[in-house]
C-alpha cells in the first residue's frame, strides 16, 4: 500500500471534485489543512477560466507557505476522458503548463494521458465502478485507482467496498483509494482497515462553509436519510447518486428513475450544468452529517474522530490476542 502524498498529509483523505461545488476557495482550504483538494475543470466554463483558477489556487497556496512555512497538501483537477468532451485537449494542455500535481480521469483511461502527465511528475487517478474498469487503467498506467463503492455521491458504482477493494488489490499495486458514504473520521479509519490507502470524500464537503453550494442543497442534505438517495441514469446518462426530494422538485419521479439519455460533454453540457444546479447529488454518507461548518473545522473534527477509532483497534488487541 502506498500514498505518495503522505509526507505534506495531516490525513489520509482527498476532498473528491464535485460537479458545479468545488471551486479554488475550497481546495486551497483543503490543501492548507492537510487533505488533496480536488475539482472538475469543466466547473469553469472556459478553458481560460479554468486556467487562471489554477493561477489563483497555486499562488494563494504559495503565500500561504511562504507566511507560515508549512507545506500544504497537493491540489488534483478532474479531466473527464470522453470523447463528446470537447475541451479535454484544450485543458490537459494548461494542466500539463502548470504541472497540476494530480489529474483524476473519468469515463476513460488513455495511456497518452497518462505518459503526458508522467512527463512533468504529476500523478493520475482514475474512477473505476469494476475489475472490467479497473484493468483497463492499470494497462494504461494510472498510478491510483479510485474504488467507487455503492452509495458513493455522483457518479456511483454498485459494489460493496470490502471484496471491490481487496479484488483491486489482488493485481494493482499502486495507489487505492475508497470512495462511498464515508462522512467521519472513524469512516476513514474503516477505509484503511480494508485495505485502501486513502479515503475518497465527496458529499460530506458539500456541507463546508467554502463549497458552493446554495443553503437549500445544504439543508436538504440535512435531512435525508440513505433512503432518500436515488442511483438513476435519468439525470445524465450515466449512473448517479441524487437526493430524492430533489428528483421530485424537478419533474423527475418514481417510474422515471429506471430511465437513462445519450451521454453527452459537448454541445449539452450547458444542459448538464443546469441540471445538476437543481437536481441535487449525494451519497449516503448523507445520515451521518448534521451540519455545516468550515473547512478547518471539518477536518480537525475528522482528525480527532480518526486518531480515536485507531485507538479503539488497538484495544481489541488486548481483548482478542
Amino acid at each position: 500500500m502506498s500514498n505518495p502524498f503522505s509526507d505534506s498529509m495531516s490525513l489520509p483523505v482527498v476532498a473528491a471534485p464535485m460537479f458545479l461545488i468545488s471551486g479554488p476557495e475550497l481546495v486551497i482550504e483543503c490543501c492548507k489543512n492537510g487533505i488533496v483538494g480536488t475539482f472538475p475543470a469543466l466547473n469553469q466554463r472556459s478553458t481560460d477560466g479554468f486556467e487562471q483558477w489554477l493561477i489563483e489556487i497555486k499562488s494563494e497556496l504559495r503565500a500561504w507557505e511562504a507566511e507560515t512555512g508549512k507545506q500544504a497538501a497537493p491540489f488534483g483537477v478532474n479531466l473527464i476522458v470522453h470523447n463528446t468532451n470537447p475541451r479535454l485537449q484544450a485543458d490537459l494542455a494548461i494542466c500539463i503548463k502548470h504541472e497540476v500535481p494530480l489529474i483524476i480521469t473519468s469515463l476513460g483511461a488513455v495511456s497518452d494521458l497518462v505518459d503526458a502527465v508522467h512527463g512533468y511528475g504529476g500523478l493520475v487517478f482514475h474512477d473505476i465502478i469494476n475489475r472490467r474498469h479497473a484493468e483497463k487503467a492499470a494497462g494504461a498506467g494510472v498510478d491510483g485507482l479510485i474504488c467507487v463503492a455503492a452509495g458513493a455521491g455522483g457518479h456511483a458504482g454498485t459494489l460493496n467496498p470490502m471484496p471491490f477493494v481487496q479484488e483491486i488489490r489482488s493485481f494493482f499495486d499502486g495507489t487505492i483509494l475508497l470512495s462511498g458514504c464515508m462522512s467521519t473520521g472513524r469512516d476513514v479509519a474503516s477505509a484503511m482497515q480494508m485495505g485502501a490507502d486513502l479515503a475518497y470524500m465527496g458529499t460530506r464537503f458539500i456541507n463546508v462553509s467554502e463549497s458552493a453550494a446554495d443553503d437549500a442543497y445544504r439543508q436538504m442534505i440535512i435531512d435525508s436519510k440513505t433512503s432518500d438517495i436515488v442511483y438513476t441514469a435519468a439525470v445524465s446518462g450515466v449512473p448517479a447518486s441524487f437526493m430524492r426530494k430533489s428528483l421530485e422538485n424537478n419533474g423527475i419521479t418514481k417510474d422515471m428513475w429506471g430511465m437513462s439519455k445519450k451521454i453527452d460533454f459537448g454541445e449539452e453540457l450547458d444542459a448538464e450544468a443546469k441540471a445538476w444546479k437543481t437536481v441535487w447529488s449525494a451519497g449516503q454518507g448523507v445520515a451521518t452529517i448534521a451540519d455545516t461548518v468550515p473547512v478547518a473545522e471539518l477536518i480537525a473534527t475528522l482528525k480527532s474522530e480518526f486518531v480515536a477509532a485507531i485507538q479503539a483497534q488497538a484495544k481489541l488487541l488486548d481483548q482478542y490476542n
